[in-house]
């Protein structure tokens, strides 16, 4: 009795130990629950919103092409193109599923099966991590969400995320995210710019063995990269081969085949990795890009997945390179001169359709001489005198001394301008003083229309550079560039419509949406028609009889004007075709001298290359196409009057209304009069063909005439400044060439200079 007593006492105690420990451990497991809810809470409230991913905007790509639509340069950030789910390989997805997350569509953000695999995993190995257990879904949120450090808080905040992003996105949403986000390597961030980069093509046509490549890498870019260690990227491409076969991705003969490719090698792009990519003709490519800057953010330039079309022609662009390329390697031994510039506008739009900054273009010296390299342009300043004086009521006939003449300086000192040649021509019409490039004539120009409307024309047709009103502007002494004068020249193929010169046609963002147009350039009058055109017919005149003949093509007309400065520093040739205008510079990048040679020798054979290329295709056209409002008047070629029947050879002018010259030709009898031409598109280049009569009548009113006769004395006249005849050389230096500290720009907007009004005609008492 006393010993069952004592059996059951036992009992009782046991169970009222196990009932006690039972109750403290569910006290505990209350408490640890409890803490752990409330730790939870605090983790959930601190997690970011996932629901913010359907809003969310990756970097991608911008992409610029030539005009023809080949991709010529990538800007990035993040080298991304976002592509959707249905454009993506099936092999892409399934490798990437194969070797990241095999139970993908089966977990809710974290898997179970891959945490107790990874974990007996580093059982075996001794502690050695040899797979993780993050899901593709922990990856996203790991990427988009969370720091890369190995802490246990950041692993539990990750799971954590990945579980609310699976409650709110479908798991193809997820794996699309996955898939344009992922780092690939080599600046690649999504398998569109990943395809691209190992094997220049498309995540959509990405085979079995390349999409083995590519999704080994996002566990190790650096390790698996193909393009770093061809080894390693073949190891972990048949390991996750070995998975696809064993999920039943692939079947064995694909196996084998994706092996057997791996073994013989494969071909890879080998895409280099900076954020600044230039793929072709890098100076127009370039001057682009940092025209972009100056206009758009940063951040939208590397980011916003721009499309980017320009203006630039391939083929003429490259033509146009090795024109220069071959013909300066021909000028260094001839001439000393070693560098060039061209470029190459298309009137009828801005559009620059080529681009030559120099004779090469390298990473460490991307000096483009064709829009950054400030020099005298010589005589080819000279037009914008001329133009001025037209716009003046002067005509091509009006007759201006050749003769010398003296202008009081400071300190009592004169200073007298001189024609390259020392000799003096006398009383001269303007065309034939533009035709012989002479000195004294411009300078006399100057003074009598002002320097400070010239400069007025000078900026409104498109110079941009400080211009200072000394007699020494009329020679060429300011500093331009090659893009301005072009731009400046093109308004007189135009019939005075001034269009802004641009590389870039039209800008699409990552939507499709219309950023910026050129597609119809804006037009601004900036001269009257009749002067563009007169300015037109003296600048032909100077390339077929003057000092620009090595400019002339043989099947269409050609209008231009040739500049050397002072010491042969610089040699220019500026001119245009009814379809193109271009402007072409020859000098040395430290400013030492040629060897005695004018633009004439350098300058314009490369434009008549060039324009030659630009040409082939198109019809001939010719200048002349007026809008209307203007008169053209048969002249005589040797009297440079009215022509009458018997004038042998004659010539086409445009005058203004009410500036038609009624003096008739003296040298050839009186023979009847010619009527007014018809205001013709085509002007006649044969001595021998006649013009259609108008049957229009015109009212004409006395023209006014400069004297013939050669002054008697030397006048003085007093400018505001000393000229200032040239640049002195400065030193290059092996990261590019050295300047001397240029004058600031002048920030010229529309409205900024005054209107220019149609002033009376000179009387005959302002020539000296």
């Amino acid at each position: 009795m006393k010993g069952k007593g004592t059996s059951r006492q036992i009992l009782r105690t046991l169970l009222r130990f196990l009932l006690i420990s039972f109750m403290v451990f569910l006290g505990l497991l209350v408490a640890a629950a409890t803490t752990g809810l409330v730790i939870l809470n605090n983790y959930a409230k601190e997690l970011p919103d996932v629901s913010r991913l359907r809003y969310y905007e990756p970097s991608e790509t911008t992409r610029i092409f030539s005009a023809d639509g080949q991709l010529i340069a990538t800007l990035f950030k993040e080298n991304r193109t976002w592509t959707p789910l249905e454009e993506i390989s099936p092999n892409m997805r399934n490798a990437i599923l194969a070797i990241e997350d095999s139970r993908f569509y089966d977990h809710q953000g974290v898997d179970p099966v891959g945490v107790l695999r990874a974990g007996v995993d580093l059982i075996r190995s001794h502690g050695q991590i040899r797979q993780g257990a993050s899901t593709i879904t922990m990856q996203l949120a790991r990427n988009l969400f969370l720091s890369p450090d190995q802490s246990f808080d950041r692993k539990f905040r990750e799971a954590l995320l990945a579980m609310q992003i699976e409650k709110t996105f479908a798991k193809d949403e997820i794996l699309e995210l996955y898939l344009n986000q992922v780092y690939f390597g080599a600046g690649a961030y999504g398998v569109q710019a990943a395809a691209n980069v190992y094997f220049n093509t498309k995540a959509s046509d990405l085979s079995v063995v390349q999409s083995a490549i590519i999704a080994g890498l996002p566990a190790s870019p650096s390790t698996y990269s193909p393009l770093v260690d061809e080894r390693s990227a073949r190891i972990r491409a048949i390991e996750v081969l070995s998975r696809m076969l064993v999920l039943d991705m692939i079947d064995q003969k694909q196996y084998r085949e994706a092996v057997d490719q791996l073994r013989s090698g494969l071909k890879y792009a080998n895409k280099n990795r900076e954020e600044f990519q230039v793929l072709k003709v890098p100076y127009f490519t370039t001057y682009v890009i940092k025209d972009l800057y100056s206009r758009y953010d940063e951040d939208l330039l590397y980011r916003g997945g721009l499309r980017i079309y320009t203006t630039v022609d391939l083929k003429l662009q490259e033509q146009a390179e090795s024109i220069v390329r071959r013909e300066v390697a021909n000028y260094a031994s001839a001439y000393n001169a070693t560098n060039a510039a061209a470029v190459v506008i298309e009137n009828k739009t801005g559009y620059i359709r080529a681009m030559v900054g120099g004779v090469g273009w390298n990473k460490k010296n991307q000096f483009n001489r064709a829009w950054q390299a400030r020099r005298q342009p010589g005589s080819s300043f000279k037009v914008f005198v001329y133009t001025t004086a037209v716009e003046a009521g002067y005509t091509p006939d009006t007759v201006v001394p050749d003769s010398p003449v003296a202008y009081q300086m400071g300190g009592g000192e004169t200073w007298s301008p001189r024609n390259s040649d020392g000799s003096f021509m006398g009383n001269i019409p303007m065309r034939t003083a533009l035709q012989y490039s002479r000195n004294v004539v411009a300078v006399r120009l100057l003074t009598l229309v002002g320097a400070e409307r010239v400069i007025e024309y000078a900026y409104r047709m498109g110079i941009r550079e400080r211009l200072e009103p000394n007699l020494s502007l009329a020679l060429g002494s300011a500093v331009v560039t090659p893009l301005e004068m072009a731009s400046a020249f093109s308004v007189f193929p135009n019939g005075g419509l001034r269009i802004q010169p641009t590389g870039v046609k039209i800008i699409y963002d990552a939507e499709g949406n219309v950023v910026e147009d050129h597609t119809f350039p804006k037009q601004e009058e900036v001269l009257s028609e009749a002067t563009a055109f007169t300015m037109c017919e003296m600048l032909q005149n100077a390339v077929e009889r003057g000092t620009g003949t090595a400019a002339l093509l043989s099947d269409r007309p050609v209008a231009g004007k040739t500049g050397t400065t002072d010491d042969h520093r610089d040699g220019w040739f500026v001119g245009f075709t009814p379809q193109y205008t271009s402007a072409v510079w020859v000098g040395n990048d430290n400013f030492s001298r040629m060897w005695h040679v004018f633009g004439g020798d350098v300058a314009a054979p490369l434009f008549r290359q060039i324009m030659q290329f630009a040409h082939k295709g198109l019809p001939v056209m010719q200048f002349g196409q007026l809008r209307g409002g203007q008169v053209s008047v048969l002249m005589c070629s040797e009297s440079k009057k009215r022509a009458n029947a018997k004038c042998p050879t004659t010539y086409k002018e445009y005058f203004k209304p009410g500036m038609v010259p009624t003096a008739f030709c003296p040298l050839h009898g009186r023979g009847q009069a010619l009527p007014l031409a018809n205001p013709s598109p085509k002007a006649s280049k044969s001595p021998d063909k006649k013009e259609e009569p108008s049957k229009v009548p015109v009212e004409v009113e006395p023209q006014t005439e400069l004297p013939v006769e050669a002054p008697t004395a030397v006048p003085l006249e007093v400018p505001t400044e000393e000229p200032i005849l040239d640049l002195p050389p400065v030193d290059g230096s092996e990261t590019g060439p050295t300047y001397p500290e240029p004058p600031a720009p002048l920030d010229i907007q529309d409205g900024d200079l005054p209107p220019a009004a149609t002033p009376e005609p000179l009387p005959t008492s302002a020539l000296p």
